[in-house]
């Protein structure tokens, strides 16, 4: 019996042709359906996170002369990336307190290739990794394109944020979990690991004998004048991995080059570069133009950094205004970042972060991220970018403020 033309399948489109890693729903959340039906105007945008398209000044002429250098023309493959590459992200971590020696360090094409590298270095399909909650939700499917699954630990808001530590114990006691992923400053909670909280989870991850993951992409931006961090790069006693990358520290996401930075005892340590260099030399993935650039473009970066902190620091300011009692928007503050998180009252039919978020799309022409889209549970939280201009970003809180006022 032959099949007929309109039910063959070509094998090629089969569904067993594609792998359980990709087997994600497309089907758009409801605020993407919103949006979607709306017409006319985009609605005044309190999400955006993308520091091109934000109105920041960059000094366009020297960013241009640095990536066109002759030597860009030349490929000299090196699998954790070009030594005055290298040099310079030293350097620069240096500059910051976070000495780090440059054969320590390995550059990515981005952050999310580092954890890519990372997860290939310490965990096999069927282990899983330690997360934070709340937290940014590419790490599902991160971790899920290496077969590894996520056991999460809570940060907690009482007044400050601060480390579950019951959680975390928790978290890292579930079967197969290879390394403990610390994002600080968090995005979106902003907030940081105290030094005895980092102290706490180093000392668990030597105790259970996993690897410590520290994103520190949004290092450079404190909130908060008297803050004092401590950084992965100077845990001693477990094998920790720093990162950091162009698209935060100089705004400048579409160069494509990041870094993971080694830590630790030195056996564990050497180990750690031998395995980490043969994942790096299977895809010498990044551009000889941008590290030919890397040393004039961090030199470029402390000004970008202190453009984006006034920003940051007005809309905060904006932030504490529209919300102050007795408005019944809680903010709760940050330390360090690029977002801020608000609790919104429980009301009828905007119960939840998602009701709020499509309330204010609909009624105020506003649009935020509801608070589930980063793993917060329980009451209505909603995510707000601090990278708003601020003209912009005044007028949407106002918006806010009034609709929950209402």
């Amino acid at each position: 019996m032959t099949t007929s033309e309109e039910s063959y399948t070509p094998p090629s489109l089969r569904p067993n042709s594609f792998s359980r890693r990709t087997g994600w729903s497309n089907r758009p959340n409801e605020l993407s359906r919103a949006l979607a039906r709306r017409g006319g105007a985009p609605p005044l945008d309190l999400t955006a996170t993308n520091p091109t398209e934000a109105g920041l000044a960059y000094d366009g002429d020297r960013i241009r002369a640095a990536l066109s250098s002759g030597a860009a023309l030349r490929y000299r493959p090196e699998p954790f990336g070009l030594p005055a590459a290298r040099a310079a992200v030293s350097a620069s971590l240096a500059a910051q307190g976070r000495a780090v020696p440059p054969e320590r360090i390995a550059l990515t094409a981005s952050t999310s290739e580092a954890y890519g590298f990372l997860f290939k270095l310490m965990g096999d399909p069927g282990d899983a990794a330690a997360i934070p909650a709340p937290s940014y939700p590419l790490f599902d499917y991160l971790a899920e394109l290496e077969g590894l699954s996520l056991a999460r630990y809570r940060l907690v808001h009482e007044g400050d944020w601060r480390l579950d530590r019951d959680s975390f114990d928790e978290a890292l006691s579930q079967p197969g979990v290879r390394a403990a992923i610390a994002i600080q400053p968090n995005n979106p909670t902003g907030s940081v690991l105290g030094e005895d909280e980092l102290d706490f989870i180093a000392g668990r991850c030597r105790e259970r004998g996993v690897a410590l993951v520290s994103d520190e992409v949004f290092w450079e931006y404190p909130l908060e004048s008297t803050a004092r961090w401590k950084s992965a790069a100077s845990v001693a006693d477990c094998l920790s991995f720093t990162l950091g990358g162009l698209s935060k520290l100089a705004g400048l996401p579409q160069l494509k080059l990041a870094w993971i930075a080694v830590a630790g005892p030195d056996g564990l340590v050497d180990e750690a570069l031998g395995r980490l260099e043969l994942v790096a030399d299977s895809y010498l993935s990044v551009a000889s133009p941008v590290q030919e650039a890397l040393p004039e473009i961090l030199a470029l970066a402390p000004a970008f950094q202190a453009r984006l902190r006034e920003r940051l620091s007005l809309n905060l300011a904006a932030a504490g205004r529209a919300f102050a009692p007795p408005s019944p928007v809680s903010l709760l503050r940050p330390q360090g970042g690029w977002s801020l998180v608000v609790r919104v009252p429980r009301l009828a039919g905007r119960e939840s972060g998602e009701a709020w978020a499509l309330a204010l799309l609909e009624r105020d022409d506003l649009l935020v991220q509801p608070g589930y889209f980063y793993d917060f549970e329980g009451e209505a939280y909603l995510v707000l970018s601090l990278l708003t201009p601020p003209e912009l970003f005044a007028e949407g809180v106002r918006r806010l403020a009034a609709r929950a006022a209402d």
